[in-house]
């Protein structure tokens, strides 16, 4: 990737209000995400002036602090890497794993989003974007008609500091500076102590981390990636960014909306934009008065993996001239840990699915195949809550697990005290014990682990089939025989984690057509709107296809928005 021409042009284009107020752009992109970065980046390559506007001091958004992930089924990557693959395969999949929801999922997003899905990431390929692929990651259904392994791609580890003096802007993960490692290759560094193959990954991490940090690199992966190289395509071209300019509301000209009232430096601004807005400035995951009037069931602004500032703003910009909404019930869902002094919150991607371990709700029972998917995790957990009180629910885990694989932050067959004192984690010498301190039943948790124990010794769950499928193995310990997700709890002592209902985002929003048009209750486009990522109803429906099923769709229609609004005439 090229360097920046310098530093003093390029700073030009950032937080400029050199231009007067009611300037007048082509596009104005709300939401500095992968999202608002694709747009914006394929605005200007298609000869169009944008302008994106970010609320925060940061510029990223949840994309930054992502897993990085980007599903695209047929994409290039994955073909050089042996994946067959075609768009009626990949459409099959979608039509088998997405329930009807109406117009947010159609026929006609899904084929807009297969067809150009691929071209978005071979056209990044060729603006300077570096990919990898994601190796043998699965789709989470991948024994469904059209299921595949391998649609999965990622951006390559990168140097923060080409970014220079854009590199303090970037939201960042909490940890300073967290390994390069891919999300193929985490699976691995939870398990690292098990085989060779997961111990000598975890080496290659590591030294691919101290390795570029001693050429006087800052190596990133994962979101950080995603993001830092996309901000630097965008740096480049000189394409203006205005931070801590929210939006206030979408300007209508006659009967459609030609730009956005911001407020920057304390006052409000008209910004026109001649072919149109995109949206696509995240959903509400942080708003809590929307989720409680959304959710059926308890749920938190707090149990999030979203940074602060996702507060349905896009959302309610859209309904304010019309728009129609769907999904708002829905979200990225994921068993979630919350430290209960921090408040900081852990996505529990793997720990759930090793070996030693299950999950109950209050009464002590087991209620899902604690190895499936995180979305259907979410959506289990809000079922059994509606008959057993299952909000929190309870990792239970013994010290084999916790002697084998890191916990969260914590490395393996260490006493993490602090989590201990601070309540985190509750340790209890027999089940019995443990049972008392978390106020579960002691004789139907004893039973719960009885009955668990005899399966996973046969290497069969027979209640709920955790370990027969690929993407259940995938988060397993390849270690564990006959079942690389099943393990008994017999080694005391015994540790209790509250498991609750978090997610990525929400994924329900403004209703868009095939071209990320905005649309109204009677299924017309509201000229001028766009809008993408999770400010918009996901063509996903309720359901999860695969990693980087979020980002995925946000990016392509992006895309397609800005070749929508390029090919229409000059307004």
């Amino acid at each position: 990737m090229a360097q920046p021409k310098s530093s003093e042009t390029t700073l030009i284009a950032l937080d400029s209000l050199a231009a007067a107020p009611h300037d007048t752009y082509d596009i104005l992109i709300v939401g500095t995400g992968a999202t608002g970065l694709v747009a914006a980046l394929r605005a200007h390559f298609n000869g169009l002036r944008p302008l994106l506007i970010e609320k925060s001091t940061h510029l990223g958004g949840a994309s930054a602090v992502s897993g990085g992930g980007v599903w695209i089924p047929n994409n290039h990557l994955s073909q050089h890497a042996g994946i067959k693959d075609n768009i009626p395969n990949a459409l099959k999949y979608l039509e088998t794993i997405i329930d009807d929801v109406g117009l947010a999922s159609s026929r006609e997003r899904k084929m807009a989003f297969l067809i150009e899905g691929p071209k978005m990431v071979k056209w990044l390929e060729d603006q300077g974007f570096e990919w990898v692929h994601s190796t043998g990651y699965p789709d989470y259904y991948v024994e469904s008609e059209g299921g595949a392994v391998g649609r999965t791609i990622e951006g390559k580890v990168f140097d923060l500091k080409k970014l220079r003096d854009w590199e303090d802007l970037m939201l960042k993960r909490k940890a300073a500076k967290p390994f390069a490692m891919y999300t193929h290759e985490y699976p691995f560094m939870v398990t690292f102590k098990q085989t060779w193959e997961a111990f000598g990954t975890f080496l290659l991490i590591i030294l691919r981390t101290m390795f570029r940090g001693f050429l006087g690199r800052w190596p990133v992966t994962l979101g950080m990636s995603l993001v830092a190289q996309l901000l630097l395509l965008i740096k480049l071209r000189d394409i203006p960014v205005w931070r801590q300019c929210p939006m206030v509301k979408l300007h209508i000209e006659d009967d459609r909306v030609a730009g956005v009232v911001v407020k920057k430096n304390g006052a409000e601004t008209l910004i026109r934009a001649k072919r149109g807005v995109l949206l696509c400035a995240g959903g509400f995951a942080k708003n809590a008065a929307m989720r409680q009037e959304h959710t059926k069931g308890p749920v938190s602004a707090k149990w999030t993996a979203v940074p602060d500032g996702d507060m349905g703003d896009a959302i309610h910009a859209g309904q304010a001239v019309g728009a129609s909404v769907a999904l708002l019930d829905e979200a990225w869902w994921g068993p979630t840990f919350v430290h209960p002094t921090s408040g900081e919150t852990h996505f529990a991607l793997i720990e759930r699915s090793l070996p030693h371990s299950i999950i109950v709700d209050s009464h002590g029972e087991r209620f899902m195949n604690e190895s499936q998917s995180y979305v259907d995790c979410g959506h289990a957990q809000y079922q059994r809550h509606e008959t057993v009180p299952a909000i929190p629910a309870w990792l239970i885990f013994d010290s084999q697990h916790r002697n084998k694989y890191v916990l969260w932050k914590y490395a393996p067959g260490k006493a993490p005290e602090e989590a201990f004192e601070s309540g985190l984690i509750t340790k209890g010498g027999t089940i019995s014990e443990l049972a008392g301190k978390i106020k579960v039943s002691a004789e139907k948790l004893s039973l719960t682990v009885q009955r668990f124990n005899a399966m996973a010794t046969l290497g069969k769950d027979e209640d709920f089939h955790r370990g027969e499928y690929v993407y259940d193995q995938y988060f397993g310990d390849s270690s564990s025989k006959p079942n690389p997700n099943l393990g008994p709890l017999v080694k005391a002592p015994f540790f209790a984690i509250q498991v609750w209902p978090g997610d990525l985002g929400t994924k329900g929003g403004l209703l868009t057509d095939e071209h990320a048009r905005v649309i109204r209750e009677d299924s017309t486009p509201i000229q001028g709107l766009y809008a993408a990522g999770n400010c918009s109803a996901s063509v996903m429906g309720r359901t999860y296809p695969g990693a980087g099923g979020t980002l995925g769709p946000a990016m392509a229609f992006a895309f397609i928005a800005m070749d929508h609004m390029a090919s229409l005439a000059k307004t």
